[in-house]
């Protein structure tokens, strides 16, 4: 088994899952927090904890949703899985620095200049 790749890590931590379930929480936080792995890897493993520690995937949610370096799609899944993994983290998500609502409709245009007058 290579446990240097992504997804020799991941296997691993779910095979954990059966035996350990706090050893595969711990393990599979670190690959959802690791922003060296692969953003659907991460993703995956942030998928899987809700079963083993809720909490833990909550906290790895909000580490791939707030990650600019992330895809839009995982971060938006992400956001997602936050409010069902805890109600509680959905709330922490509101607001994020540099995101915004994707369903707000445009500002409007800014007013015209008067005319510059001619001296």
């Amino acid at each position: 088994m290579d446990y240097d790749s992504d997804e020799g890590r991941m296997t691993t931590a779910e095979q954990l899952a059966t035996h350990d379930p706090r050893a595969a929480a711990e393990a599979l936080r670190a690959i959802a927090c690791d922003d060296g792995v692969g953003d659907e890897v991460r993703l995956s493993a942030a998928e899987l904890l809700p079963a083993v520690d809720p909490q833990a995937a909550a906290q790895a949610c909000l580490a791939i949703a707030s990650d600019n370096g992330v895809g839009d799609e995982v971060r938006l899944s992400a956001a997602e899985l936050i409010a069902t993994a805890s109600p509680q983290a959905a709330g922490a998500f509101r607001g994020l620095p540099g995101d915004r609502l994707r369903h707000r409709p445009p500002s409007p245009p800014s007013p015209r200049r008067p005319p510059r007058p001619q001296w």
